[in-house]
């Protein structure tokens, strides 16, 4: 008899994360829940957008309170409705956190209990390592991405398999024998995937394309920040192209460079071998937090995964055009993309990420 599993995507990366987990487990599980088009095309009618859970920071969260508390309960309703064996989570911790802890409350009178499962161990290695005392009384279960991070959660008694980089083979297709070509003068510039961050790098990109109108800059979308996006480059003097997230490695094979906003998508530029400058920009008081709370030397996870400065960084409130050419002209093209090279092997496992996920259903 198959398995009833209610899983949650919050966001692009984990509604993609999510479909594939959906491919792998399809024998075993049928699925109810929240994703996007990635789970869709897997079947899932997802209980609503998952739009409405894509916001980040103080100010967009109380903008939108009422529509993520609103979420939070028709979720929780959800999944005692549907009463499934396992509730999958994926990333969006916040948001994933809350509806447990709603279903736990809900059903504290109730024989039924299902079991609850995450993918995406929060950074404790990073942040506040508490943290990870907390995922063990909220999960019964964590797949994490790499090897240094399951000490942080087993000691605390939460099973965690580290399942390597989910998407690195998918990627690692997509990657041309020879894809870096100095030559080219192509430039990708990929701003982010949640509106609080599109808000703020818009702007650099803007001031960062006038200062260099020899490239020929492409600007990245997602369905969450297309519309968006194509309605503030109206007004710029020098338009970047536009390209659509599930276009994007073409793009990548054939960039000179790019500058990303942190966060997954430095993964893919780093497995694709294109050399990067990551940005994050904050408010003027999370820089003094960042030095106060981060336990790394770095923020993208190349530079961690290899405890190395491959991809150069810019984190504060003042990142600006200039700086970031400044980091571009630093840039040794060549030495990079050598140590792209032998960072692969730290990416990935023996095995699928996905069927070792399923297996473990």
């Amino acid at each position: 008899m198959k398995k009833k599993i209610f899983i949650i995507a919050g966001e692009v990366s984990g509604d993609v994360i999510g479909g594939e987990i959906m491919r792998a487990a399809s024998l075993k599980a049928d699925f109810a829940g929240i994703g996007g088009n990635d789970m869709a095309r897997q079947g899932l009618e997802s209980l609503f957008p998952i739009s409405d859970l894509s916001v980040m920071g103080l100010i967009p969260v109380l903008k939108k309170l009422r529509t993520v508390l609103s979420r939070i309960r028709q979720t929780a309703e959800a999944i005692i409705k549907e009463k499934p064996d396992i509730v999958l989570t994926i990333d969006s911790p916040s948001f994933a956190s809350r509806v447990i802890k709603k279903v736990k409350h809900l059903l504290k009178n109730s024989d039924y209990t299902p079991k609850f499962y995450h993918v995406v161990a929060p950074q404790v290695w990073a942040w506040a390592s508490h943290r990870a005392k907390k995922y063990a009384k909220i999960f019964d279960k964590l797949f994490c991405f790499f090897d240094f991070e399951v000490p942080y959660f087993t000691k605390y008694g939460l099973e965690t398999i580290a399942i390597g980089y989910p998407f690195y083979e998918v990627i690692k297709e997509k990657r041309k024998k020879d894809n870096w070509c100095g030559t080219k003068n192509i430039v990708m510039l990929l701003p982010g995937s949640r509106m609080a961050e599109i808000k703020k790098t818009m702007p650099i990109f803007k001031d960062f394309i006038e200062l260099h109108s020899k490239y020929s800059f492409v600007i990245s979308t997602t369905e969450i920040t297309h519309d968006f996006i194509e309605n503030e480059i109206k007004s710029w003097k020098i338009k970047p192209k536009i390209c659509q997230y599930n276009n994007r490695y073409e793009l990548y094979n054939q960039a000179k460079f790019a500058i990303s906003k942190s966060g997954t998508v430095t993964a893919e530029l780093a497995i694709i071998h294109v050399p990067t400058v990551v940005i994050y920009p904050t408010n003027f008081l999370s820089p003094i937090l960042a030095k106060l709370l981060l336990k790394i030397n770095f923020i993208s996870l190349l530079n961690i995964i290899t405890n190395k400065k491959i991809f150069p960084e810019l984190l504060g409130w003042n990142i600006n055009a200039r700086k970031i050419s400044e980091a571009v002209s630093n840039m040794d093209m060549k030495k990079i993309i050598n140590d792209l090279k032998a960072a692969d092997k730290l990416w990935h496992k023996n095995k699928s990420p996905f069927e070792m996920i399923a297996e473990n259903l």
